[in-house]
């Protein structure tokens, strides 16, 4: 439970640390995204979901 609340912490240092530093830039992303139909937005999320299993299993082992 340690490392998911670490996960999570470290996501919104990275996230709040675009935000503050690039507002534009991620504003844009996020109107972007907005436009996207939903389905590609899922193949998006599942994509990196599943990209992220598998950095943390290689490196957790």
């Amino acid at each position: 439970m340690d490392d998911l609340l670490t996960a999570l912490a470290l996501v919104l240092v990275i996230e709040g640390s675009l935000y503050a530093l690039f507002p534009g830039t991620m504003r844009q992303a996020l109107e972007a995204a907005l436009a996207l139909p939903a389905g590609v937005v899922r193949t998006a999320g599942l994509v990196a979901a599943c990209l992220g299993v598998g950095l943390v299993w290689m490196l957790r082992g």
